[in-house]
């Protein structure tokens, strides 16, 4: 089964190719038997520029399946290994937008917690910090706008454990629109869950440049409102 999304190219150059992915897409093959977004950029990348056999290209990060937005490759192993290097010292910002039902007390916050992981159930829990495993995370988030029934929250994220929002977020009693994993009520029909790898930036491991690359959230009601809203106030 393959989900045949087109590709949406965000930046590209010799090194770097960035895309926003879209929901229900994977970033990397599983189970599932899906068509990830590696084989189908390397698609792409073989027929653009004629390459004769094997394409490289090297998985830097992954966002999960329900979520969209921005996702870095490398087009070289040398910028992979660089990249790499960049994630694990911290020095690519990552700023994700989430719409939760509920308001959190606080219009902006630093949120600390500790979670374990779950491999089985693929889920994380928040436990306390002398908890065999626990690994400690940290994000900050603001609020952006608020309609009659939802908020919109920007975070960036200070460490990068698994599902890391997602659990925050529902510890604060604010779970994100669809994440009936983490504690919403009910999915989107779609599958996919109120999260947005918004942005990234850092310094371009080659060129030495600074590089920004934003992902406009998926076309859906929602989004599309606290778009235009954000339109409106700028």
């Amino acid at each position: 089964m393959s989900t045949n999304i087109p590709i949406q190219i965000l930046y590209e150059d010799n090194h770097i190719i960035a895309v926003n992915k879209q929901p229900s897409e994977i970033v990397q093959g599983d189970k599932t038997g899906d068509t990830p977004m590696s084989e189908s950029i390397k698609k792409y990348l073989k027929e653009k520029y004629a390459k004769p056999g094997e394409v490289f290209l090297g998985v830097t990060h992954r966002i999960d399946r329900p979520v969209s937005g921005v996702v870095l490759f490398a087009r070289t192993s040398k910028c992979l290994t660089r990249l790499n290097e960049l994630f694990k010292t911290k020095e690519i910002k990552k700023t994700y937008w989430a719409v939760v039902k509920n308001k959190p007390n606080k219009s902006s916050d630093t949120l600390v917690h500790y979670l374990k992981k779950n491999e089985s159930k693929n889920r994380s829990y928040v436990c306390n910090d002398n908890s065999h495993g626990a690994l400690k995370c940290e994000l900050e988030y603001k609020i952006l706008l608020s309609s009659n029934n939802y908020h919109l929250l920007e975070i960036n994220p200070h460490t990068g454990r698994h599902h890391q929002i997602r659990v925050q977020l529902s510890a604060i009693g604010s779970p994100i629109k669809g994440d009936i994993k983490y504690g919403f009520n009910r999915t989107n029909k779609d599958a996919s869950i109120h999260l947005h790898a918004r942005c990234v930036e850092f310094i371009h491991p080659v060129k030495k440049e600074p590089v920004s690359i934003i992902a406009e959230p998926p076309n859906e009601a929602l989004w599309n409102f606290f778009i235009e809203e954000l339109n409106r106030k700028n």
